[in-house]
């Protein structure tokens, strides 16, 4: 068994400007994993960078906060207990439009790699 708290992974500043905390992913947790699994958060008025994962789809799980989530020529609106799904090769990035920290669960698959990814 693995057992993780996400406050207590460290956190570090992604290529596409959020915070990041790898909570499981196959090369730091030695797991045989068909995906990634972190937590993200950006502050009131910030946002991601746009940024294409080229092979990857991607979910986000928002947590916490309220935003706006760019993804492939769309806009939507997002809140706590939405999933937002980004398809591989979708042109992607989330902004923050509350007043609170925009907090959200990103799953990845295949797992994220800095390869794969593209930032504009």
């Amino acid at each position: 068994m693995i057992k993780k708290t996400v406050d207590n992974v460290p956190s570090f500043t992604a290529g596409d400007n959020t915070q990041i905390r790898e909570v499981l992913h196959p090369k730091n947790d030695g797991l045989e994993l068909s995906y990634s699994l972190a937590y993200a958060t950006l502050e009131p008025g910030q946002s991601s960078v746009p940024h294409v994962l080229r092979s990857s789809s991607e979910v986000y799980v928002v947590r916490k906060g309220r935003g706006r989530a760019y993804i492939g020529g769309e806009t939507a609106d997002v809140r706590p207990g939405d999933v937002a799904f980004i398809p591989a090769g979708a042109r992607q990035y989330i902004e923050n439009t509350g007043d609170e920290r925009l907090e959200f669960w990103c799953i990845v698959s295949p797992p994220w790699s800095g390869e794969d990814e593209f930032v504009y």
